[in-house]
């Protein structure tokens, strides 16, 4: 490879200017050649100074450039200062110098241009291949960042083929910055730009990177050909270490495989004098159903994964999470009489929500003008009774009478007793309770009213109305119905009672573990105390159990609350505990009182019930008087049989047909044996023998076994 030409002629005048350098000053000092000499120097000064001053790049190399001229003068006034040419021949040896520097240099050959010229003698290039180069683009006085960036942009080969029109850096932030980009070619769109292309210029990560559209502007154009990158390393940074409440839960809940997929948070609040934090979220497409998984997005929010203390509301396409320091539904909501006073549409307190929003209930339906039915359901020891007592209260400070019945005595059940008309304990009396409740519907049929003496249809408030509204409970419902002796006279008049009963002011309030039919629900009764009524779901024994309850009185199954057996704190790991072989702590609270109650849009609502407390005086909560039956109305009762003594021996033919005299076909006195022992007479062979028969057909064994199970 040969020497390039322009680099030859640059080191000859160096070699042919050394030595005059050396010798002119000292044997011709008033030569014109030390006058152009020095000129040249001054010259190269004013090309340093323009230089330094000049905004363009590249002023190192032109200052490079002019350092020949100007050491060339120095060295020509420093030979003529020195007598002859200076001790130790400093003259020849600054000359020699310069013409060594210039030599290894060559400012003038190699930094007039970015790029050397291929030598002479070089090999002929091989063809490249082409390369479409951007349209030169006009100073547009951009300022310093864009102009960085687009030397950037450029090195990298413009990605996409795009231009980049502006950098604009974010506030307070030192890399982040919005770019603008443009397809180069007009009418074309952006196509084949990534968040790793765009990263990769500027040397960050392509999570930093986001692309959006560009929308259009007056006085600027948008479309597919505009595109805006934002390229923020230092927001995502602070992102993954130190995020806020709406980029965690983007990040984390809101996610595909976040606890509530598609959603986004609109505020997060805290509510110190309650001690909750309220997480309010809505669906980005309001079409969506929210789909929850509060596990997961506990987790995601750093919450503890407690039934008792996070719950989730959800009203349309919006939800609302509530944190609580402590479980809400453990705190006691004393029972008052002002709470329990129904308002002018019947309606009353019955207990509190998770977020102390007080739930009401009603004694009669204002809307329908008719009684209210009710249904109670939960397991034993659940706070059923609790809540009988809070409901008759109200219904009896509204001047309404109660009877109660149960198929066991209890203490709770006695001392209502005290306050209300009637209260009976077990299954003949509960029998006998709902005959003269459906007997009532044909003497109130009758009665006619003080203004016109005619018989109308019951109408809450309707002061004119001769009787007042009765109000049925049958506690232990179900194991009622399934008694031997009077379970299908129970379930058969409570099912009459429920569908008639409305009419004349009586509205039927059974309780039990179940709401299906072969429990003593049959579908017609459930679905006239289901429209009827707002029940209430106490715990059922498991959260399944307790959701499939409630979505049986639900004519649509929304989402159903949860309610916990116990209310449990997590305290510590459970891993730990197991490593260490520690017994986990037994800091489980009752949830008796708690209750899921169905509202009248369908929609499941937990709240705790108000509290009566039975051992002491509940006066404070009832009327000075106890409601009763009007004389007619028990005088019809009378006549017909069904007043007086509801524990008295079932009378001959008041449940079964008349026992016959003769005996011959040996089948005892009656088909139901009347007149058997406490509670409706024995069972089995001392209600009398069955007559043996043979069995042919499978028809016959099915006879059989029904009449052996009194099927």
């Amino acid at each position: 490879m040969s020497t390039p030409r322009s680099v030859a002629l640059e080191r000859l005048a160096y070699t042919l200017a050394a030595p005059v350098l050396a010798v002119a000053p000292n044997l011709y000092p008033d030569s014109p050649v030390n006058q152009v000499v020095q000129l040249a120097g001054a010259a190269g000064i004013g090309g340093w100074v323009l230089a330094a001053k000049s905004d363009e790049s590249g002023a190192g190399r032109k200052i490079l450039r002019w350092s020949p001229l100007v050491l060339a003068a120095a060295v020509d006034v420093a030979a003529g200062h020195t007598g002859g040419f200076g001790p130790y021949w400093m003259d020849g040896l600054l000359a020699v110098g310069w013409a060594a520097a210039g030599y290894l240099v060559m400012p003038f050959s190699r930094h007039t241009r970015r790029r050397h010229r291929p030598a002479l003698a070089a090999p002929a290039p091989q063809p490249a291949p082409e390369v479409i180069e951007a349209p030169a683009v006009p100073d547009d006085g951009a300022d310093l960042l864009t102009r960085d960036a687009r030397m950037l942009w450029e090195q990298a080969g413009m990605p996409g083929r795009t231009h980049l029109v502006k950098a604009t850096r974010h506030p307070g932030m030192q890399h982040d910055m919005t770019i603008l980009l443009r397809a180069s070619e007009t009418g074309r769109p952006i196509t084949g730009l990534t968040e790793a292309v765009v990263a990769a210029p500027f040397g960050v990560h392509s999570g930093d990177v986001a692309l959006a559209e560009v929308a259009i502007q007056p006085g600027r154009q948008g479309g597919p050909g505009w595109m805006e990158a934002r390229i923020t390393p230092d927001a995502n940074a602070r992102r993954r270490t130190k995020p806020t409440a709406q980029e965690r839960w983007t990040d984390r809940v809101g996610g595909p495989k976040g606890g509530a997929p598609g959603s986004e948070l609109v505020h997060k609040t805290r509510d110190d004098e309650r001690g909750v934090t309220f997480y309010r979220a809505k669906m980005a497409d309001s079409t969506e159903t929210p789909r929850i998984d509060l596990a997961k997005v506990c987790r995601a929010l750093g919450l503890p994964e407690d039934d008792s203390c996070v719950f989730v509301l959800i009203d349309g396409a919006e939800f609302l999470i509530s944190a609580f320091d402590e479980p809400p539904l453990s705190a006691i909501f004393p029972a008052t009489r002002e709470l329990l006073t129904p308002d002018a549409k019947g309606m009353y307190v019955c207990g509190f929500t998770i977020t102390g929003q007080p739930v009401k209930t009603m004694v009669y339906q204002h809307d329908k003008n008719a009684p209210a039915h009710g249904l109670t359901l939960g397991v034993s020891r659940s706070g059923k009774t609790q809540y009988f007592a809070i409901n008759m209260a109200a219904q009896s400070l509204d001047g309404q009478v109660v009877w109660l019945s149960t198929v066991r005595k209890d203490e709770k059940t006695t001392v209502l007793g005290k306050y209300i008309d009637r209260q009976g304990s077990n299954a003949l009396w509960m029998a006998r309770q709902l005959r003269a409740a459906k007997a009532l519907c044909e003497i109130r049929a009758e009665m006619p009213w003080p203004h016109d003496g005619q018989p109308h249809d019951y109408k809450p408030g309707d002061t004119r109305c001769p009787y007042r509204q009765l109000n049925v409970y049958a506690d232990e419902f179900m194991t009622a119905a399934q008694d031997g002796d009077f379970g299908e006279f129970i379930q058969k008049d409570g099912e009459d009672l429920t569908v008639t009963g409305l009419k004349y002011g009586i509205g039927f309030n059974p309780a039990g573990q179940s709401p299906f039919a072969h429990n003593g629900f049959s579908t017609e009764m459930k679905d006239n105390l289901r429209q009827n009524s707002r029940p209430v779901i106490f715990n059922m024994g498991s959260p399944g159990a307790t959701r499939k309850a409630a979505e049986g009185t639900m004519e649509n199954a929304y989402d159903v609350p949860t309610i916990p057996a116990r209310y449990s704190r997590s305290e510590g790991s459970a891993i730990e505990r197991a490593m260490r072989g520690e017994a986990d702590p037994e800091n489980g609270v009752s949830t008796g009182g708690v209750a899921v109650i169905v509202l009248d849009n369908g929609r499941a609502v937990l709240m705790r019930s108000l509290y009566a407390d039975f051992d002491t005086d509940l006066a404070h909560l009832f009327p000075d008087e106890v409601n009763r039956l009007t004389d007619y109305e028990i005088s019809e009762l009378e006549k017909r049989g069904l007043w007086g003594d509801w524990y008295r021996e079932p009378e001959p033919g008041e449940f079964w047909p008349e026992p016959k005299d003769d005996g011959d076909d040996g089948e005892g006195p009656s088909r139901r044996r009347g007149g058997g022992g406490k509670g409706g007479g024995g069972r089995g062979p001392k209600g009398g023998g069955r007559r043996s028969e043979q069995v042919a057909s499978p028809r016959q064994a099915l006879e059989a076994l029904k009449s052996l199970t009194d099927a």
